[in-house]
C-alpha cells in the first residue's frame, strides 16, 4: 500500500460517516464560491468540509452526530474553549444595550486596564483596537514607517502575519520575491520589504545596518510555516539589533499567547516597540489589539503633527465597538487567567511527552516542537531552524494522510501543518486518544 491507496480508503470512510454534512456542502456551493463562505474551510483534508452543529469546551459535533476532540480550536479564536458560558452572558448583556456607537464604554476602560495589567510591566502601555489581527498589523507596519520616516520592513522567510500586502514575500532560492500564489498584486513587494531567514543574527544586522528598516515584523516563535523555534539568544539579539539601528521591534503574539498569560513576551520578558495580538483575545469575536511603549506613542504623536490634517488611513468603523470591548474585557478578567493557562500547560507537557513516547516507541523520523499550550508534530527527526530547512522535509501526502486518519478517529487538529491546541477544557482522556491515534498512524507510516 502507498500514500494515495490509503488515502483513498480513508476518503471513503469520511464520505460514508458524513452524508448530512456531504448534502448540506452540495448546498453551499449554490450560493458561497466554493461552497464556503471563506476559502480557508476547503484547507481540511476532508472531501468536503464537515459542517458544525454546535460546540462547547473542547468538543465539537458535526451535522452528522458526529463528536470530536478539538485541537484546532477555530486555529486559535477558542483557544480558552467553545461556548464559554461568561463569554456568552456578557455578549448577551450587550447585545441587549446595543453593539456599535463609535464611542467607548466602561468595558473600553476595563478591557484597557486589564490590557496594562498584563503587559505594562513589559513597557506596552498605550493600546489601540483593530477588527482583526490582519488590521492591527498593518497599522503597526504604518505607524513604524511614520515614526521613523524609513521605507522598509523587515520579516521572516516563511511569515504569515494575516492579510498583510507588506508581508507576502518569501525567498526562493536565497532570493526574495512576492509569495506564488500572491493573488491581485501588482507591485513589486521586495522593494519596501526586507525578508530574511529565520535565526539568522548576521542576515538580521545586515539588513538593519542600511539604515532603510523602519520596523522589524515577527512572531517570537514561526507557526505559520510549521512551528520553528528562536535559537537561544535569538530573541534578545533582536532586541539589542534594533535598538542600536534604530528599527522598531513589533511582535505579533496572535498565536503565542498560548504561551501564558502576558503571552511570550511575559514568559521571557522581552521589550518590544509594539505588540500585536488577535484571535483569541476576545474569545473568537472578530477584535485584534495593538500596544506601544510611551515612548513611541509620543513619537506617533509627532508624527501625526508633521502629517498634518487629514485622514490617516488607519482605523475601520467596526473597530473597537461595544461587543468586542465587552469581549475583551471578560477574557481577560474571567477567561484568560493563571488557572487556564495552568492546566492548558499542564496538558500541553502531557501531549508533548506522548507524542514523543511514540517516536521513542515507533521509530518514526519525527519530532515535536511546543511553545506554551501548543504543540507540532513535524515529520522531521530534527526541527528545522528556519522556513527553508522546514519546506524541504514537508511530505504533502503524509500531512493529508495524517489529518483525515485523524478525522476519521475522531480528532481534529488544524488543517495547516501539524498544530495542536491544548485549552483550558481540554480533558486528558482527550490528549491521550490523540497520542493513540498518532501511534496508530506511526505503525501505518512505517508500513508504507
Amino acid at each position: 500500500m502507498n500514500w494515495q491507496t490509503f488515502l483513498t480508503e480513508q476518503r471513503e470512510a469520511f464520505v460514508a460517516a458524513h452524508p448530512r454534512s456531504r448534502d448540506l456542502a452540495d448546498q453551499g456551493r449554490a450560493a458561497w464560491r466554493g461552497g464556503v463562505p471563506m476559502h480557508w474551510m476547503r484547507d481540511w483534508a476532508s472531501p468536503f468540509p464537515l459542517y458544525v452543529e454546535h460546540a462547547k469546551g473542547a468538543r465539537l459535533t458535526d451535522a452528522d452526530g458526529i463528536s470530536y476532540d478539538d485541537f484546532c480550536l477555530g486555529d486559535t479564536p477558542s483557544m480558552f474553549g467553545h461556548a464559554r458560558p461568561e463569554l456568552h452572558r456578557a455578549l448577551a448583556e450587550q447585545a441587549g444595550e446595543g453593539v456599535g456607537f463609535m464611542l467607548p464604554t466602561k468595558w473600553s476602560n476595563r478591557a484597557g486596564e486589564r490590557l496594562n495589567e498584563r503587559f505594562g510591566p513589559y513597557g506596552l502601555t498605550q493600546w489601540q483596537v483593530a477588527t482583526t489581527a490582519s488590521d492591527a498589523n498593518r497599522a503597526a507596519i504604518r505607524w513604524a514607517r511614520a515614526v521613523t520616516q524609513r521605507p522598509k520592513i523587515l520579516v521572516f522567510d516563511g511569515c504569515y502575519h494575516g492579510m498583510v500586502e507588506d508581508a507576502f514575500v518569501t525567498l526562493q532560492n536565497d532570493q526574495p520575491r512576492n509569495k506564488p500564489g500572491l493573488i491581485g498584486q501588482v507591485h513589486d513587494l521586495t522593494r519596501t520589504t526586507t525578508v530574511i531567514p529565520f535565526n539568522d543574527l548576521d542576515a538580521l544586522e545586515a539588513a538593519l545596518k542600511t539604515g532603510e528598516i523602519a520596523g522589524v515584523l515577527a512572531e517570537p516563535v514561526m507557526t505559520n510555516c510549521g512551528m520553528i523555534l528562536p535559537d537561544d539568544g535569538f530573541s534578545d539579539a533582536m532586541r539589542r539589533l534594533t535598538f542600536r539601528y534604530g528599527s522598531l521591534l513589533i511582535l505579533d503574539e496572535t498565536h503565542t499567547l498560548s504561551s501564558g498569560p502576558a503571552g511570550y513576551v511575559g514568559l521571557h520578558k522581552l521589550r518590544p516597540d509594539m505588540l500585536v495580538i488577535g484571535k483569541a483575545i476576545a474569545g473568537g469575536v472578530p477584535a485584534a489589539v495593538w500596544g506601544v511603549t510611551a515612548e513611541v506613542a509620543a513619537r506617533m504623536d509627532d508624527a501625526q503633527v508633521r502629517a498634518g490634517a487629514g485622514s490617516s488611513g488607519i482605523g475601520t468603523t467596526l473597530s473597537g465597538n461595544a461587543l468586542a470591548m465587552r469581549a475583551i474585557a471578560v477574557m481577560l478578567e474571567e477567561v484568560i487567567t493563571e488557572a487556564s493557562y495552568a492546566h492548558m500547560l499542564r496538558g500541553a507537557e502531557r501531549l508533548v511527552a506522548g507524542l514523543r513516547r511514540v517516536i521513542a516507541g515507533t521509530g518514526a523520523p519525527w519530532s515535536v516542537v511546543h511553545v506554551g499550550a501548543r504543540a507540532e508534530l513535524i515529520f522531521a527527526a530534527t526541527p528545522p531552524r528556519n522556513a527553508a530547512a522546514m519546506r524541504s522535509v514537508l511530505d504533502h501526502d503524509a500531512l493529508e494522510a495524517y489529518h483525515l486518519y485523524l478525522i476519521n478517529q475522531g480528532v481534529l487538529i488544524a488543517p495547516f501543518h501539524n498544530m495542536m491546541l491544548i485549552s483550558p477544557q481540554t480533558h486528558d482522556d482527550a490528549i491521550d486518544r490523540l497520542i493513540e491515534a498518532t501511534k496508530a498512524f506511526a505503525d501505518i507510516w512505517l508500513c508504507l
